[in-house]
């Protein structure tokens, strides 16, 4: 196959061919409340072929069947023919590779019976549903999956890369009356099964909160000091401004243009954010991107000024600046576009205590349900909050809602925790194809005058 691969490239009329197979085996098990919902293994195969006439345009095509690959390439080559472009496009130069990258697990899921996840999941399930007699229904999802990808390019790289990833995803609801409650957990990494294994605890920490959170009052509405936990902080750094950083997003919007002017000071020397695509282990992990870039530290605030973006090779010869490794597609059937690997607010130096210690009121919000975004305006939920009194954690309150203007959140983050991690969470991100796996870091953040919404 790898033969075939690089005579139809080594064939193609086009100014620049790259081709893409995945194949892709994953195994799901899902449980609603007591009935199990999915239990599926699948097999899937295809690739994709790229064709660039560089005074004409991107010619693609997908496929599943493997045979007559130089046909493939020939109908892309026509396709990039046909397409038409106001300026000839560019590739960024990268060093060219010949790599194998396999996956060394410590406990290979593949080796496992469908019988044995079947039964850890089932296991994760039951303590739900066994925790509290208001616990009323329940989610539960055992996913694994090991996928195998060839890239190929007509400047001669050829990678080989083993993707692995297992996930378990565990949700439980609460009822007393009628106040209903939910509470989620994920774990979620390129890791073996024992990296899922022994998760009781978690799940009876699942289970916990959403019976805590019946009573909970809904947060008063109005502005506060807010200190914001590892994960929301996170899912924020990679909603609210990671999405801005995407350097297509930024080249095809005037607006965006203004506002992502490099140099412009975006928080206190005190923030630094980076996306990083080469930490191992983690969901948004590859040593290369699906352009064939190797990945590696891209930093986007350093001390408060914006730095950089992320780019794919074509974004990056368009706007004059170095490729980042930062061209993914959620699978062979979608070309590469500009996406976050794992992206993070760096460490500072202020304890815990510290952040919440001088604070007469305020909220300490946690973990997120999900948000909107539209260009720098803001607004999520967090999954759960506590008041702040007299810095101190006080009394469990739901329904927060943080909202506003991204530029000046990041300016009002004041004081920055010392106490990172890389959320072990089963994070994806849309964007036009779909989930595709990423990674968040942060370490606890306070942030002054927040608006929250509530009673």
């Amino acid at each position: 196959m790898n033969d075939r691969i690089r005579d139809a490239i080594k064939n193609s009329k086009a100014d620049y061919t790259e081709i893409r197979f995945e194949d892709r085996e994953a195994t799901t098990i899902a449980y609603r409340g007591r009935d199990l919902e999915t239990a599926n293994a699948i097999v899937d195969a295809g690739g994709i072929v790229r064709c660039l006439v560089r005074n004409g345009g991107w010619g693609i095509v997908t496929f599943n069947d493997r045979d007559d690959l130089q046909a493939k390439v020939q109908q892309a080559y026509e396709c990039a023919r046909l397409a038409q472009s106001e300026e000839p496009i560019e590739l960024a130069s990268i060093p060219v590779v010949e790599d194998r990258i396999t996956a060394n697990l410590d406990h290979d899921f593949r080796r496992a019976s469908m019988a044995d996840k079947k039964a850890l999941i089932e296991g994760y399930n039951g303590l739900l549903l066994g925790h509290d007699e208001r616990i009323v229904d329940t989610s539960a999802t055992y996913l694994d999956e090991f996928g195998r990808v060839v890239f190929a390019n007509s400047e001669g790289t050829f990678v080989e890369e083993d993707r692995p990833q297992v996930t378990v995803a565990l949700v439980a609801r609460a009822r007393q009356d009628d106040n209903v409650q939910t509470a989620m957990e994920s774990r979620s990494g390129q890791k073996g099964l024992d990296f899922v294994q022994g998760l009781d605890d978690l799940a009876r920490k699942t289970a916990q909160r959403a019976v805590d959170l019946l009573a909970a009052e809904t947060v008063v509405g109005g502005q506060y000091p807010v200190v914001v936990n590892q994960r929301l902080a996170g899912v924020f750094v990679h909603e609210a401004f990671g999405h801005l950083s995407e350097s297509d997003f930024v080249y095809e919007n005037p607006q965006a243009q203004e506002m992502m002017v490099l140099g412009r000071r975006f928080g206190r020397d005190i923030l630094t954010v980076f996306d990083d695509g080469s930490i191992p282990g983690l969901r948004g992990t590859h040593k290369y991107d699906d352009e064939g870039t190797p990945t590696g530290r891209s930093d986007l605030i350093q001390d408060g000024i914006l730095v950089g973006r992320l780019h794919s090779r074509e974004t990056s010869a368009k706007m004059g600046e170095r490729p980042t490794g930062n061209a993914r597609a959620t699978g062979y059937r979608y070309p590469p576009i500009v996406r976050m690997t794992n992206t993070a607010i760096e460490k500072g130096g202020t304890p815990f205590e510290e952040l919440i210690g001088d604070i007469e009121l305020g909220i300490y919000a946690c973990d997120a349900y999900g948000g909107q975004t539209m260009l720098e305006n803001f607004s999520f939920s967090s999954a759960y909050a506590y008041m702040i009194r007299d810095g101190q954690i006080a009394e469990m309150v739901k329904d927060v809602i943080l909202a506003g203007n991204l530029f000046t959140t990041l300016m009002n983050i004041d004081a920055i925790g010392d106490d990172f991690v890389w959320s072990e969470s089963g994070g994806r991100c849309g964007k036009g194809q779909g989930g595709l796996p990423v990674t968040f870091g942060a370490p606890s953040l306070r942030i002054q005058d927040v608006v929250i919404g509530g009673r």
